[in-house]
Order: structure tokens, then sequence, then C-alpha cells
């Protein structure tokens, strides 16, 4: 419930206090007094659009606070937390700022906060119902959710967004696998091929680090092997046959030598020895040094191979293995995908048939819902003077989704026989006002704890039915509030609390404020809307049959 209200230099309101009441709420005044500007400044505050140009002139800055009601349970506290603002108060306080320069600056409790978080909290604060209402019932956006608030399908509506939930997941894993399958057959040729290749040569890692150092080593003992041969025919065919040779014919000449040839034959005896040591070192590195040439030709064939396969890939050589094997692996995800595909697509029926299911369960219950509103809003309209009119809830065929398959709009036949349209599109400006209002009744019980506003709703009726509809507004006002701005002295008698608008001129500046009115001043008001500027007697009287009424 709307609380109060502090308006601070706003168009041609400078200063300005309300505290609204339970229940309705009439706000009446002449033309152009100003009673626009109050909705203006409230609309202001809760982000909605409005004029450009609001702040008064002369003044810096304009500004609005705006104080709620907030018992436990109410939707705006879900509103604050998800942004991250305080919920734990009795009551919610809005402020927002309007800079001569054009800057806006808002509050909640307190706590800077966004236009868009105004907004959000507005659609669960307060309700706008005019003729040129754009927000709230001649919104063809809302019919779904107004149908589904009368008809209490929330448990329908959870039903079908977990069925159209997994219904979505279903098709997105199974577009998914689908790609995923395509985009490997597009390669399969490919694939076959490059692993074909990678198996017949087989690479091992380390192997052309291994190939390479083979390679090197063939290659440098060509070179040094032909050396080592030459000494090992000059130790075996020379030295050893000179030394032998020497050896023998020192031998036969110490006899004579009596003693001086034994240490040069002691000498010849050890070299002897070690030449031979030498020989055989010699011929050992000579055995390790030999190869066929066809070795060091199959090394470097291999060696070159596995580098170009690697080149062709863009890896080391070392990967090629790794390679191999995620190549294999995508064969085989081809494979085991074209199996995949069947169960996935027969978890997609199954999903479907869910949604289907969930989707013709929620459609039937607004089907139902719908008969029973079209029933009550023409039972509505026979005391608005519109015994004649036809509301109807349409129901039509829609794109599924998680809202399920059902397209819902209000339509109005304004005389028998003529054609249903679009509520906004047909009727005229008094006869939707009556259909709004008939609507809100029937809607009422499903939007306690919301203020609702009706700006000229009565505009275009009189008599009997400007009566009909301020008992309407009063009865929407029991146990909740409803303000009104109002023409109609039918409408304003049936107040329970009145204010009345007023504008005037000092110096040249004009100033609207507002004065709440008590019983006598009322039948004043009263009889100045049905007189005119000179009030009567007669209008006196008809004022307070009226408040009496």
């Amino acid at each position: 419930m709307l609380r109060a209200l502090e308006i601070r230099d706003i168009l041609i309101i400078d200063r300005l206090d309300l505290a609204f009441q339970p229940g309705l709420n009439v706000l009446t005044g002449e033309t152009g007094a100003g009673k626009s500007i109050l909705l203006d400044a409230l609309g202001f505050v809760l982000g909605w659009r409005g004029r450009a140009e609001l702040v008064r002139s002369g003044a810096g800055q304009g500004e609005v606070i705006a104080v709620f009601d907030l018992p436990p349970g109410h939707p705006a506290r879900e509103v604050l937390e998800e942004a991250g603002l305080d919920a734990e108060e009795d009551e919610l306080v809005l402020r927002r700022v309007n800079t001569k320069e054009g800057r806006k600056t808002a509050w909640v409790n307190d706590r800077r906060a966004s236009g868009e978080v105004l907004r959000r909290l507005s659609d669960t604060l307060v309700e706008l119902h005019g003729q040129h209402d754009d927000r709230g019932l001649l919104n063809p956006k809302g019919h779904r959710t107004i149908l589904d608030d009368y008809a209490e399908t929330q448990e329908e509506r959870a039903a079908v967004r977990t069925a159209w939930s997994a219904r979505s997941a279903a098709a997105r894993a199974l577009a998914e696998a689908e790609a995923a399958v395509e985009a490997a057959r597009a390669e399969e040729d490919f694939l076959r091929f490059a692993v074909k290749e990678l198996d017949d040569l087989s690479p091992e890692p380390g192997e052309e680090e291994a190939l390479d150092i083979q390679r090197r080593r063939m290659q440098a003992a060509a070179r040094i092997r032909e050396d080592i041969a030459r000494a090992h025919a000059a130790l075996t065919d020379g030295a050893e046959q000179a030394v032998g040779d020497a050896s023998r014919w020192l031998e036969g000449a110490a006899d004579g030598a009596e003693g001086a040839l034994d240490t040069a034959l002691a000498a010849l005896d050890r070299t002897m020895v070690e030449l031979g040591e030498a020989v055989s070192g010699v011929e050992a590195c000579l055995d390790g040094l030999s190869f066929d040439a066809g070795e060091l030709e199959a090394a470097e064939e291999r060696l070159f191979a596995i580098r170009a396969m690697a080149r062709k890939h863009q890896v080391e050589s070392d990967e090629l293995p790794r390679l191999r094997a995620e190549l294999s692996a995508r064969l085989e995800a081809l494979d085991a995908g074209e199996a995949g595909l069947g169960g996935l697509r027969a978890t997609v029926r199954e999903a479907d048939a869910a949604f289907d299911a969930a989707a013709a369960t929620l459609s039937a219950a607004r089907a139902a819902a719908a008969g029973r509103l079209d029933k009550a809003v023409s039972a509505e309209l026979a005391p608005l003077k519109m015994e004649r009119a036809v509301f109807r809830t349409a129901i039509e065929p829609a794109e599924p989704g998680p809202e399920g398959r059902d397209a819902v709009s209000f339509t109005v036949a304004t005389n028998p026989g003529a054609p249903a349209g679009a509520i906004n599109k047909i009727a005229s400006g008094g006869e939707l006002s009556r259909f709004l209002l008939a609507l809100k009744v029937c809607l009422a019980e499903r939007d306690r704890g919301v203020t609702m506003i009706f700006d000229e709703i009565d505009r275009g009726v009189g008599g009997a039915t400007a009566d009909a509809v301020g008992r309407r507004l009063a009865q929407l006002a029991e146990g909740g509030q409803v303000l009104v701005v109002t023409h109609s002295p039918q409408v304003a008698a049936l107040g329970a609390h009145h204010w009345r608008v007023e504008k005037s001129v000092a110096d040249e500046v004009t100033t609207s404020t507002v004065v709440s009115l008590d019983h006598a001043a009322r039948e004043g008001e009263i009889a100045r809307m049905l007189a005119g500027d000179t009030v009567t007697e007669e209008a006196r009287a008809a004022a307070r049959a009226l408040l009496a009424g």
C-alpha cells in the first residue's frame, strides 16, 4: 500500500506531502489543476517513462519520495534481495532526484539503485489503469499472465517449464551430437588415410632421436675406419714382423754377448706383448665400426620418413604416436556417434511427448478458466450499462515455449453481431474504461497488496453508469487500496478519502497543491462537480444525497 508521497519542485508543485489511506482514495479538481502531475511524479519515482522535463522552473532539481508498506511475503522483497538491497524493513522508501540538466539518481531504502530496479519494484507495488494504459490490461503481452493468475495455474506452468527445459536440453544434445558426427563424417576419408599412414609407419616415442644418433655414428665410422685399418695393417704386417725378426736375431747373438743383450731382449719381449695388445684393441675397434652400407641407408630412410610425417601433421616427431591415438579415437567416436544418435533421438521423442502432455494440461486449464472469466466479466458489464457487449478470452495456438503453446488475448464486441477485436482497438474511451473495470473486478482477488490507480477511467460515463463504476471501484478497494483521478461526482462521493487538486497563480508563478477534504468540504467539491463554477443549493442537495447514498 502507498502510504506517503512527497513531491519537491516537480513541474508546478513546489512542495507537497500526501498521506494516503487504505480503501478508495479519490482526487478531484478542475481541468488543468494538476491532477496528472501527481501521476507523473509517482511514475517518476517508480522509474516509469514520463515527461522529459520535470524540474520546476527556477529550481535546481526536483525530488519525489514514495513510501510503501512492505508486509512479510510481499513480492517486492524478492526483487530487493535479487538486487542486493535491504529487504528486512516493514516499509519501502523510494527516492528519486532529477536535476535540471536531466541527470536522474534513485535510492531504495537509502541505497543507490538503478531505474531498472525501480521499474521491477513498481510491477509489484502499483498498477495504473486508464484509457491510455500500456502497462496493464491493455497490453496484449500480459494477457496470458493475467489469465494464468486468474486460473491459478502455478503447478501446471511449473510442469510445462520443467518439461520445456528437458525438451530443450535433449534437443541441444541431439543437435550437438549430429553436428559432431557430421563434422567427423566430412573428414572421415582423411582420418582413415591418416591413421593407416601412421599405422604403417608405426613411430615410437624417442625413435627420431635414436635414429639420428645411430645415423651420425655410422657416418662418423665410415670416415675413421680406413685410417684404423691402415694402422692395423702397419701393426700386423710391419711392426710385428720387424720386432719378431730383431728378437730372433738378438737371441742368436746372445750367447756370445755374455749378457750384454739381456736388457734389450727383455724390452723386445715386452714390446711384443704390448704390440699384441695394441693389435687386439685396434681389431676390436674395427669390429665395432663394421656395418652394412644398407643399414645406414635404412636408418636414414626411416629417420626422414618420421620427420616428413611430423611436418605433414605439423607436430613434433615424438607426438606422432599421440596423434595416431587421437585420430583413431575420432574415428571410433564417429562410429559410436552414429550409434548414439538413435538413443538421443529417442530421448527427444520422450521429452516432446512429456512437454506435449504438460502443455495440453495447461491449455485445458486455461480454456476452462477463460470460460469462467468471460462469464464473470459479462456479469460485471450489465450493471455498467454494457449488457449487450461481449467479452471473450481468445486462446490461439502459438509457437511452443516455456509457457506452453497458447497465445491469449482479450477481445470485445460492443454490439450484438459486431465483429470482435482486440480490447484496445474496438472499444471507445468510455466503453474501454468499463471493460477494464469489469475485468479488474474479476481479477481483484488475485491482486491483494497492489495499489491500483485509475486515471479518469470514468471519462465519458455519467448518471447510473458512473455510480456503478464508483461502486465497483469501492469494491476493488475493500481490503486494499485504490487511487482514482476522477471528474465524476458519483465516483467521488463513494470515496473513503478525498483530495482536491488546486491551482493558484501568484506573482505570475503557477503553483499546484493538494488539499485533504473533510465532510463539509467534500460536499462543496461534489456540488462544484455537479454544477460547475456556480454552485447552487440544488447542487449542494444533490451532493449531500450522493454522499449519503
